[in-house]
């Protein structure tokens, strides 16, 4: 731990403790003892690899030329400086003329009012191969011209085949904020060109809805979830759809996990209701497979086009917080920014802590709002645009808001530990007018930041992998029944789904008639009305002051909206006051002073059983199996954590009334971790070391394998039981969403990352620290953890030691 004074220059370094109290009476001691000098630290923190010397900084800046904001990071000797480079876009290829495309006259035309005389060389390919018929995905950064690349063929092939008043093309954007972001643009476009275009989703007006059924257009712009609700309730927008010849999808590397799994079969069952043949064009920012994925997703043969973006430089530094909270370093670098007019959006992994940064932000008066999924839409529309009029300075917002949305220039992005697609994504957004734009990446106090803090280039290796499972069954499931509803099954069609659909005629929600397969309406509606596409399972209502001020799905909403949780939304913190589980379903919040001390995190129990075996294989020498898992889940407590605390331990506390409950299916891995023994001979407490170990090993392999499997750690749940060396990792969406699946493929690298990450930790402590074994999603509030014992055992398994997968047994502790 570092402790200074910032108006002396006294400052020393000293042995970590979980009470800060101590650390600091220990200093005085020091103090008084003269141990204690003015002259600074520099040469103590860089030979300990605290901070990097001038020179190592000056070598990296090498012939670059950084201003003087970045100078200033660079040489504050705050953080440990992992990596600096200058990204550069170079010029982007041109294409042909525009006129030499064979164009309908009246786009040549228009482009030219547009003084857009030549196209890109990617667009001029994307326009002939969508021209011509093909499935085509488009992959390229943010702002390149790829709305233009799928646009101008569309309209092209209106003008050649379109029937008037008949939907020819679809085009499907992930929210309704997008979507209604993107349309000004591409009516203004087509209107010169007089080809119709309206937009169809949840916040179109009756009158609007009646002249869009009356009237169709022949560029239809909606969401999925849209499609979904239309189609099952057979309205009169869903007869619209039978006529469209193209489906283009924006965004479509957002259609990842469960989303991306309702999707590809919403897409299977527009197919069938569609009389021609559907042409697909996907648009996507990078991604590690994106010709691979949106096969997967549209279920039909796709060729991948190359975009690249717009020319500009952008100087990047990766920060690792040695000294520091990676929260504090995020806001002392925005209030840097913000004080020279730089525009800054910051990017958080998580609700909780997009909400704290701001909160922390706002008192260093920096101008700032939150922006985040479950704030209600017209807050989130009204921060967008008080943004882009220069009306507030910066943003601290979860990935909602990485999606193409205009918020106009950006000059600076802040981000926490995210894949490096990701990254490049937001980057785009930094140096969009051609400027010099700013990228910092601030690592955190966990695993995978420690690792990368010594494997820089590593970073820029692990791209994120999207992931879908259509073998979802819950998923496969309702979407069966929502086919029959969409239009009768026919006896021939469908085999591939033959199980589900006589699963459902056992269960009578389907029956047969007349040779087809027809829904029994009664049955099953209420339960198609509850189903969500974006998750799987019931959600809670949050209401304030009567209002309903948001939601949250269940199991999570258990570990944050329990009685007396604090909650945080918009930037405030609020106190559950009142909760309704699992009879109604809501949570009902009330203020709480602004100088409340503390937030709260819930202590969990959970218990796994394993229900069938999908695959199993050997890893170095463990044996691994990927399998279906029943979970079952309690919250029986919860401690009070202090605000600022980067350390996720506090005083615990028991729910007054009896544990929440909640139990559910999903997938899985399981392994059997070979026996630390010699750490077990050394301990005086051989069962607490066995069984800490194996909870330390399941920590660091869910964090460490974080960017391995492209940033997913967030959706996995992990369970050690006891001293039986079992370790269950599973999906935390109910029925699975491709997560773990993703770990297993790629598990033997995932456990050499986290023997790196244990092994170069310097903390010394027995139970480790947040960088290496602590996990801030711990439901035993980072207790029951042994670093050393860790170590063993993944240095056992990555030197090939042999184990087989065993039963559970009955009184194993369950670690989560």
């Amino acid at each position: 731990m570092h402790v200074s004074c910032e108006k002396c220059g006294l400052e020393d370094l000293l042995e970590f403790s979980k009470n800060p109290d101590e650390v600091f009476l220990e200093f005085l001691s020091r103090f008084d003892k003269g141990l204690v000098t003015e002259g600074g630290l520099s040469k103590g923190l860089k030979d300990e690899g605290i901070v990097r010397g001038e020179n190592e900084i000056k070598e990296m800046i090498g012939k670059n030329n950084p201003d003087k904001i970045t100078k200033e990071i660079l040489f504050s000797k705050k953080d440990y400086i992992s990596q600096y480079k200058v990204l550069t876009n170079p010029e982007p290829k041109m294409g042909c003329k525009v006129e030499d495309l064979g164009l309908d006259e009246s786009i040549t035309e228009h482009l030219k009012e547009l003084k857009i005389d030549q196209f890109y060389k990617f667009q001029e390919k994307a326009i002939e191969e969508i021209t011509f018929g093909e499935n085509v995905v488009i992959e390229a950064p943010t702002a390149s011209g790829k709305t233009e690349a799928f646009l101008i063929p569309v309209i092209q092939r209106i003008k050649k085949e379109a029937v008037d008043e008949n939907v020819f093309a679809i085009f499907i954007y992930p929210t309704k904020a997008l979507a209604r972001d993107q349309y000004p643009k591409i009516q203004k476009f087509a209107e010169k060109i007089r080809v119709n275009v309206k937009v169809f989703d949840g916040d179109t007006r009756q009158e609007e809805r009646r002249e869009i059924i009356d009237h169709p257009p022949q560029i239809l712009i909606t969401n999925f979830d849209v499609l979904h609700y239309h189609m099952w309730h057979q309205t009169k927008f869903s007869s619209l759809l039978s006529s469209t010849r193209i489906l283009i999808t924006d965004e479509a590397h957002v259609y990842s996990g469960i989303f991306g799994t309702n999707v590809h079969y919403i897409i299977k069952r527009l197919k069938r209701i569609c009389a021609n043949k559907l042409q697909f064009v996907a648009a996507s920012a990078t991604l590690d497979d994106a010709k691979e994925f949106s096969q997967k997703l549209f279920g039909e043969k796709m060729q991948k086009i190359q975009g690249s973006g717009k020319k500009g430089k952008t100087d990047f530094v990766m920060l690792f917080p040695s000294l520091r909270t990676q929260r504090s370093l995020m806001v002392e670098m925005t209030k840097k920014l913000t004080q020279k007019n730089h525009k800054t959006m910051v990017f958080n992994n998580s609700h909780l802590n997009s909400e704290l940064l701001a909160m922390q932000a706002k008192k260093q008066k920096v101008n700032i709002k939150v922006h985040r999924a479950g704030l209600m839409a017209n807050y989130r529309t009204s921060v967008e645009r008080q943004f882009k009029e220069d009306k507030l300075q910066a943003i601290s917002c979860t990935p909602t808001l990485e999606l193409g949305i205009d918020v106009g220039n950006v000059d600076c992005v802040i981000s926490s530990t995210i894949p490096v697609n990701r990254l490049i994504q937001r980057i785009g957004r930094a140096a969009r007018k051609g400027q010099r734009g700013y990228a910092f990446l601030a690592l955190g106090n966990d695993p995978i930041s420690q690792y990368y803090k010594n494997h820089p280039d590593d970073y820029f290796e692990d791209i994120e992998k999207t992931y879908i499972d259509p073998k979802n069954p819950f998923v496969e499931e309702f979407q069966i029944l929502a086919m029959a509803c969409d239009r009768p099954i026919s006896k021939h069609e469908l085999k591939e789904h033959q199980k589900v659909i006589e699963y459902h005629i056992i269960n009578e929600n389907l029956k047969e008639f007349n040779n087809r397969i027809i829904p029994n309406f009664d049955k099953i509606n209420s339960m198609l009305s509850e189903y969500s596409i974006r998750g799987i399972g019931n959600s809670i209502d949050i209401f304030l002051d009567g209002k309903k001020v948001g939601d949250r799905v269940l199991p999570i909403a258990l570990e944050e909206l329990h009685k007396d949780a604090i909650y945080f939304l918009a930037g405030i913190r609020y106190k559950v006051k009142e909760f309704d589980y699992p009879e109604k379903n809501y949570a009902k919040l009330e203020r709480i002073p602004r100088d409340y001390p503390y937030y709260t995190k819930s202590l969990t129990e959970e218990w796994p059983t394993i229900e069938t075996v999908y695959e199993r294989r050997k890893a170095n020498g463990i044996e691994i199996a990927f399998c279906k898992l029943h979970i079952e889940k309690k919250v029986y407590g919860y401690v009070n954590i202090e605000l600022g605390q980067e350390i996720t331990q506090g005083e615990k506390i028991q729910l007054d009334a009896p544990p929440l409950e909640y139990d559910f299916v999903t997938k899985g891995i399981v392994f059997h971790a070979p026996r630390p023994l010699k750490v077990i001979e050394e301990s005086e407490d051989e069962e607490y070391a066995e069984a800490s170990g194996y909870h330390a090993t399941e920590h660091v392999v869910i964090e460490g394998s974080n960017m391995i499997t492209g940033g997913v750690s967030q959706d996995l749940g992990g369970i050690s039981l006891g001293t039986s060396g079992l370790i269950f990792i599973y999906d935390g969406a109910i029925g699975g969403s491709g997560a773990s699946k993703a770990l297993y493929d790629r598990f033997e690298k995932a456990l050499e990352r986290s023997m790196f990450i244990v092994k170069e930790c310097p903390c010394k402590n027995e139970s480790g620290c947040p960088r290496c074994t602590f996990s801030y999603r711990c439901g035993n509030n980072n207790e029951y953890l042994h670093k050393y014992s860790a170590l063993e055992i993944l240095e056992r398994i990555n030197d090939g030691e042999e184990t087989e997968l065993i039963d559970p047994t009955e009184g194993d502790k369950p670690l989560v």
